[in-house]
């Protein structure tokens, strides 16, 4: 909104100095400290509204027995989150760009979802929303945005089934995969990642920390695949596809860092609040929808290595104890199993965003070694 204002006004001769918010490295600026504004300024009236409304978390019962002392504290947090998040990108993207219309759409989407759940643990049943409805409304929102993205207009014939890997020369190697395989994977991208932020949301700061980071590293992405300087194309230096359209998810990017630093403000150990599945769902939904947008689907099992690791440690203890009856960790997700190993909660937190950290620079790593 304020891009399409500003922008519409550099052509007065005293406003001219205004034709800088044409550019999206500009609005990336101003797209993370609008959203860093709103999470630290916002934060103590909206903890404080959650802590009068008894919006607090409950412990359950089989988690570590140190989580006991966190009960009470208010949750739902993410719904801070996307407030910082949304309005950020409303004003700085250019809205006439659908890539960020579906990305925003599925992470409200999302965002509805976990909203619900949370609402129904706190006033119905600690479980929430059922299981079963809870992954049908993910696969439906996954489905739709999906299906949008590969079957309308919206990416270049060429580059709509192609797979883009790691390593690899996107221009020399094309890697084709048959469209319905694709469909499954992208509802499957969308869905695993935003279910992997949320299993990886159990320690204070432990899943927003990656999310920054995941971020940050799709801010680069993004803005790569989209952005020609001057005729010097990016994407094709990086060997990586272009993507008509998809730098200005740079804007949207630099507001969910924006956003997750003024959260984690507050949400640093010791935690004065949780985001919630308000707040995991929606963001995890969101990387999954980003890494589809720019051909990064396998560029974020590197990533999301995390989240990945969170999501299989979850995976191979039911699978273990359904064929074995033995458990392969203490406890599932790995991170309470390194709690049960004496670990302190800080401890493990950093230790995982440095692993987020490293991969990190090991996917940007990979733009230069094809």
């Amino acid at each position: 909104m304020l891009y399409h204002l500003l922008y519409s006004l550099h052509t007065h001769p005293r406003l001219s100095w205004l034709n800088v918010v044409r550019y999206v490295s500009t609005r990336t600026l101003l797209a993370v400290l609008t959203a860093l504004g709103i999470g630290l300024l916002l934060g103590p009236w909206f903890i404080e509204r959650l802590r009068e409304r008894q919006i607090g978390e409950q412990i359950r019962g089989d988690g570590p027995q140190t989580h006991k002392q966190k009960a009470g504290t208010p949750t739902m947090g993410g719904s801070l989150i996307l407030l910082a998040l949304v309005i950020p990108t409303l004003l700085w993207c250019d809205l006439r760009n659908r890539f960020v219309w579906i990305t925003l759409g599925v992470t409200t989407a999302y965002g509805v979802i976990g909203f619900l759940d949370d609402y129904l643990k706190l006033t119905v049943s600690k479980r929430g929303l059922p299981g079963k409805v809870k992954i049908v409304a993910q696969l439906v929102v996954a489905a739709m945005a999906a299906g949008y993205i590969f079957f309308s207009d919206l990416l270049d014939p060429d580059l709509r089934f192609r797979l883009a890997l790691p390593l690899v020369d996107f221009y020399e190697y094309p890697i084709t995969i048959w469209a319905p395989a694709y469909f499954v994977l992208g509802v499957l991208v969308i869905v695993g990642t935003s279910n992997g932020v949320n299993l990886t949301d159990g320690l204070d700061g432990l899943a927003i920390g990656p999310v920054i980071i995941s971020a940050g590293t799709f801010l680069i992405l993004t803005y790569g695949a989209g952005t020609i300087i001057k005729g010097f194309n990016i994407a094709e230096y990086l060997k990586i596809p272009h993507i008509d359209g998809a730098g200005e998810l740079a804007i949207f990017c630099g507001a969910m860092a924006g956003a997750g630093v003024g959260f984690l403000w507050y949400n640093t150990y010791p935690a004065q609040v949780f985001m919630g599945d308000v707040g995991s769902l929606s963001l995890g939904g969101a990387l999954g929808t980003l890494a589809l947008l720019t051909k990064n689907e396998a560029t974020l099992l590197i990533l999301g290595g995390i989240f990945v690791i969170e999501t299989v440690s979850v995976m191979v203890q039911v699978a273990s104890f359904k064929l074995t009856g033995k458990r392969v960790l203490l406890m599932a997700p790995i991170h309470h199993h390194f709690e049960l190993k004496g670990w302190a909660e800080p401890k493990i937190i950093v230790r995982f965003w440095i692993i987020s950290f490293m991969l990190a620079l090991m996917a940007l790593a990979t733009l230069k070694v094809r």
